[in-house]
């Protein structure tokens, strides 16, 4: 029995140094992998304070940002690049300088100024959202991602960017660039597409626990000027002794894009209706829907080019002789390609007819959208 007990004394001796080796490795590890995750994120906000864009609605270092800026420029910034958006950024600020100011403004002056940065749902949405924040929050913008999000026009990512960049919470933004920093940062070979709930795991994991807001504009950095599309730089970026694509030379091809689907056409009819004033027929689309809430010209419903051709004047204002006049307009949507034909027509009488009336020389009143100054100019070179 003794020979039993001191073998097991000896086996039980021997388990506890594994076991006790075993949770010492472990704790190493986690040691070890917090070390890594932090040196990552000193050598970001690091390359940050160096080599940081400066953009007109972004806080100087050591300077408290302004929420109406940060709100501002993300609307502005949904599927817009920053070149672009800059002036508008600019004119918006000179003509409606608080959040007050634009919740006071007419629609329309703001979808006037909005004017070529296209996705004009944006332009209602960012009008509606001002009044909410004036009359429901007193001015003062929600902190935090959840009350953010039951505002008008924003959504995750843009929750995100307010409460990490305006007001310091711990959130993570994850846009394009931040994505194509990510994926090739750990080597992500599926595509975008298939990856968005890993890749913001993966983003979320990384984010600290302080300077969040600088933490989530650093990446955007990275990604907007060296961690670009074609040609990464690799050689500048501060994370590309750790990045696995670059490791295994492969940076260029990755993020992986599934094929572009071939967009659909479809087609359509504008009505240009005149009376013997010269003054041409005007209307507001309904809220909802493409350019909703935007005045343009009548037109039919637009439907897909392969589907059999309905009677084109159904949604005509009013039962005139129309002519078509020659050619076409073509215009590219985001998800569409749309091809347009012109039927001009003489109403004799437009008292009764629903709409504005004005005259061509006026229409730049009014914040029509790119499509249908297009018929505008097409028009006016048979009329004139």
């Amino acid at each position: 029995m003794s020979f039993i007990c001191d073998d097991y004394t000896v086996i039980c001796s021997k388990a506890n140094i594994v076991i006790n080796f075993y949770v010492y490795f472990v704790f190493w590890c986690e040691i070890e992998s917090e070390n890594i995750v932090l040196g990552r994120i000193e050598k970001i906000l690091d390359w940050y304070d160096h080599h940081r864009r400066y953009l007109p609605w972004r806080s100087a270092p050591g300077v408290v940002p302004n929420p109406y800026y940060v709100w501002l420029s993300e609307i502005m910034l949904q599927q817009t690049t920053v070149i672009t958006v800059k002036p508008y950024f600019s004119y918006f600020l000179q003509k409606w300088p608080s959040i007050g100011n634009l919740a006071d403004a007419p629609l329309d002056d703001i979808l006037h100024a909005w004017q070529g940065l296209g996705y004009y749902a944006r332009a209602r949405n960012l009008h509606k959202c001002a009044k909410v924040i004036k009359y429901e929050y007193f001015g003062n913008f929600p902190e935090n991602e959840k009350d953010l999000l039951k505002l008008p026009g924003i959504g995750p990512y843009t929750a995100a960017a307010i409460a990490a960049i305006a007001f310091g919470k711990i959130a993570t933004p994850v846009d394009g660039n931040i994505e194509r920093v990510i994926c090739r940062l750990f080597s992500i070979k599926q595509p975008i597409a298939e990856s968005k709930v890993k890749l913001r795991e993966l983003a979320s994991s990384m984010t600290p626990n302080f300077r969040a807001g600088d933490f989530a504009q650093s990446l955007m950095d990275i990604g907007a000027t060296i961690c670009i599309p074609k040609k990464p730089k690799c050689h500048l970026c501060p994370l590309t002794g750790e990045c696995k694509a670059n490791a295994e030379d492969i940076a260029n091809d990755i993020p992986i894009r599934a094929p572009k689907r071939k967009k659909p056409t479809r087609t359509g009819v504008v009505f240009w209706l005149y009376n013997h004033q010269g003054e041409v027929l005007l209307r507001r689309r309904p809220d909802k829907g493409l350019l909703g809430g935007m005045i343009g010209l009548p037109s039919s419903d637009w439907q897909d080019i392969n589907q059999p051709v309905q009677n084109i004047y159904r949604n005509a204002p009013v039962d005139v002789d129309w002519q078509i006049l020659p050619g076409k307009i073509k215009h590219t949507f985001t998800h569409f390609n749309l091809i347009l034909d012109v039927a001009i027509g003489c109403c004799p009488k437009s008292e009764s007819i629903e709409g504005i009336w004005s005259s061509p020389s006026n229409f730049s009143k009014y914040a029509l959208p790119t499509v249908i100054k297009k018929v505008v100019s097409h028009a006016l070179r048979y009329i004139d």
